[in-house]
């Protein structure tokens, strides 16, 4: 059975200058190998400065060529802040994680990400139980395969987990947080993973960081792909996903070589497709180290966005669908329009300005790590969805239409998201015989674009607007009209983390 490759793009990047160089490990050519393609790893490092309540690291406060950041800078950036100092948090929605394998310390993950950063923990931990407070549950319906310290594959989605898990909860912590885990990454077992989220109604809110070259899922994955997510919409529940750290490629089927293609799951209607812009935001400024609090900017402070493309080959996944039509929501906003575009919205990805990660992965040297990739922007879309949920006093559902309307509204009126004006998503990748494959992309322009969908969200206002525009209606219409085309494709694959 071929396998599709999950595409989640996970860099870590070394948070300390001084460090040996870091290397780049190569995407596996092989069919059925999943792991982070462009993983970069470094030695895990203890903080440089001591923050406001918790440690700082160089490449929070100038002393380091790459820039990282921490939940409050993030939070801050996007506006959530201001959302949670006025109680709303998540509390009492659910956020569900789509993953495959497990991470086999993910708990003392998420106790020491909390306890260095001063978050408010998790029931579910350890620790005792705590009314106030969410909680946190992993259930692997099909078991849960033993890791393998070493596997590349196993040790990328241990770190895709820990990511969306840990950045989940930073974004909206009180929140409930339930871990879904497939047995491997072969489509059919994400599928079975998806379709017992959806059938035990375990959340409102479903983040997937993960997909493949759509048209390489097969026929049946496809259609059975598509029944569950009809199933969730009509539950009320909002789907997401990551569009991939390719750029405007994908792997072709047999693993050898990239050809223009979008991501699957994020190219279904039924999903909000997000993909990655580099983030600007303020650093820590400090006078012992040579900046003038007076002359600069908060910590988090937003300063822009632009498309993620870092080096030659990783850069935010969007294009044109082969599988689905153009669905109505899109009608008039996409140029040209016929078939699904993606993405619908767009999130901080980038690799040297990445949100830092605690990590305790067996093979792995325990500490703190910086990540990239679209991997990092679904699980931080769903914690708002969850806020926006709680402030509503309802799930939301299917939100796709209500934000199309906001981005066209917000040409003529305030603006609740962040229009991405500048850069591409065009890549360089090396084939199976490590010659360069150009992919043309697609760039960034006023407006929804192929790169960064209707922009990055402006949370304190877009949680309003969300809880407006939403309607019951939206999804039927949605669901009456999506219909995969099939090609004959009966073979399945695997799904590589973004």
């Amino acid at each position: 059975m071929r396998m599709c490759n999950v595409q989640s793009v996970i860099a870590m990047v070394a948070l300390a200058i001084g460090l040996t160089p870091v290397t780049q490990a190569g995407e596996s050519a092989r069919r059925g190998r999943v792991h982070p393609a462009g993983i970069r790893r470094g030695n895990a490092v203890t903080p440089t400065v001591a923050g406001p309540n918790y440690g700082l690291f160089s490449c929070q406060v100038g002393l380091s060529p790459d820039v990282c950041y921490d939940p409050y800078q993030v939070r801050r950036a996007y506006k959530v802040d201001t959302l949670i100092a006025n109680g709303f948090d998540g509390k009492g929605r659910t956020i569900v994680i789509v993953d495959a394998f497990q991470a086999p310390h993910i708990v003392q993950q998420l106790n020491t990400f909390d306890t260095f950063y001063g978050l408010p923990g998790l029931n579910g931990l350890g620790g005792p139980p705590n009314a106030n407070l969410g909680t946190f549950t992993q259930i692997a319906p099909d078991g849960l395969t033993p890791f393998v310290s070493g596997d590349e594959n196993m040790t990328g989605w241990a770190a895709e987990i820990s990511l969306d898990v840990l950045w989940a909860h930073a974004i909206a912590p009180g929140a409930n947080i339930v871990l879904v885990l497939a047995k491997s990454n072969e489509d059919a077992d994400i599928l079975s993973a998806q379709k017992y989220a959806v059938d035990h109604n375990l959340g409102e809110v479903i983040s997937q960081s993960f997909g493949e070259n759509e048209s390489c899922v097969g026929d049946p994955i496809t259609l059975a792909t598509n029944q569950v997510f009809a199933d969730a919409t009509r539950k009320n529940v909002t789907l997401l996903a990551s569009t991939g750290d390719d750029g405007a490629a994908q792997q072709t089927c047999d693993g050898n070589s990239w050809v223009r293609a979008a991501s699957s799951p994020a190219v279904s209607p039924l999903v909000t497709a997000v993909g990655g812009t580099e983030l600007h935001a303020a650093k820590y400024c400090f006078t012992q180290l040579g900046c003038d609090p007076t002359q600069n900017a908060s910590f988090g402070t937003y300063q822009g966005e632009i498309v993620w493309h870092e080096f030659d080959s990783a850069s935010t996944g969007g294009g044109f669908s082969v599988v689905y039509d153009e669905p109505a929501y899109q009608h008039g906003t996409i140029p040209g329009g016929k078939q699904r575009a993606v993405p619908d919205v767009s999130y901080n990805a980038a690799i040297a300005h990445g949100v830092l990660t605690y990590l305790n992965i067996p093979g792995i040297p325990a500490g703190f790590y910086s990540f990239g990739g679209t991997s990092a922007g679904s699980p931080q879309w769903a914690a708002i969805v969850a806020i926006a949920g709680q402030k509503a006093g309802r799930s939301l559902g299917f939100i796709n239409k209500a934000l199309y309307d906001i981005g066209n509204a917000q040409q003529r009126a305030a603006a609740p998201l962040h229009d991405i004006t500048t850069g591409n998503n065009s890549v360089v990748e090396p084939d199976a015989s490590n010659n360069p494959v150009v992919v043309p992309g697609f760039s960034a322009a006023t407006g929804w674009d192929p790169a960064t969908g209707l922009g990055s969200p402006i949370a304190d206002q877009l949680v309003d607007y969300l809880g407006q525009f939403v309607s019951p209606g939206d999804a039927t219409a949605v669901i009456a009209n999506t219909k995969p085309h099939t090609n004959g494709n009966a073979p399945s694959g695997k799904a590589k983390p973004h």
